[in-house]
Formats: C-alpha cells, sequence, structure tokens
C-alpha cells in the first residue's frame, strides 16, 4: 500500500507532489534542494553548504519513515555544473557510507530557485 510522507523536518512540498512515498519496504524521496524547511529559503551560496543542507533535509525525509542513510540503496544527484563535483562529493561522503548506495550524478541546465545542487533517493528497509 502507498503512503504519503510528509515532515516538517524538510522543506513542505511547493508542488503537486509528496516528499516522499513509502511503498511496501520502499521510499522514494522526491529530490531535495537546499531550502531550510523553517525559512523556506535557499541556505548557503557554495555547493558545499548546499550539499549539506540537502543531506540534512534528506535526513529528515528518511526519519519520517524510520529510515537512515544506511537504508539508501540508489541516490540521484543533479548538479548545475560539474565543476562542484569535488565539494559536493566531499559532503556527500560524510553522509553515504559503506556499503554505498548505488549513485548517478548528472550537470543539468538549472534547478528550482536557483539551487547549484538536487539529491534524490530510494531507500530500502
Amino acid at each position: 500500500m502507498k503512503k504519503t510522507i510528509a515532515t516538517d523536518a524538510a522543506p513542505k512540498a511547493v508542488g503537486p507532489y509528496s516528499q516522499a512515498v513509502a511503498f511496501g519496504n520502499l521510499l522514494f524521496c522526491a529530490g531535495q534542494i537546499p531550502l531550510d524547511p523553517v525559512s523556506g529559503e535557499i541556505v548557503g551560496a557554495d555547493v558545499a553548504a548546499q550539499a549539506e543542507r540537502v543531506c540534512e533535509n534528506i535526513r529528515g525525509v528518511l526519519a519520517a519513515n524510520g529510515m537512515t542513510f544506511s537504508d539508501v540503496v540508489k541516490t540521484t544527484v543533479f548538479l548545475t555544473t560539474m565543476d562542484d563535483f569535488a565539494a559536493m562529493n566531499a559532503v556527500y561522503a560524510r553522509y553515504f557510507t559503506e556499503p554505498f548506495p548505488a549513485r548517478s550524478t548528472v550537470a543539468v541546465a538549472g534547478l528550482p530557485r536557483g539551487a547549484r545542487v538536487e539529491i534524490e533517493v530510494t531507500a530500502a528497509k
């Protein structure tokens, strides 16, 4: 059965989507950008600070379903420039540990609200 996940520990959905959807033992998280959950504003001028906020938002969504980063099996990282890859990766490595989830990283022309990074995850318990 499909269940919508919503938490104040991550930014509210600002359109016709859910923060995450649980289905059985799987959790499909919407992409998180570096929005502060309280103010709704973008946090951080550089990609490292933005990636930190993104990962904290992901932590909140995972926790709302009784999960942690160790339950994540797949991530997709969107960057507005691959020049930010190393800085994003350094932050990413503090949150996602071995055994690492599968990951795709792609450069995109733009992200919502001018963000430099967005990360979506799929987790399994």
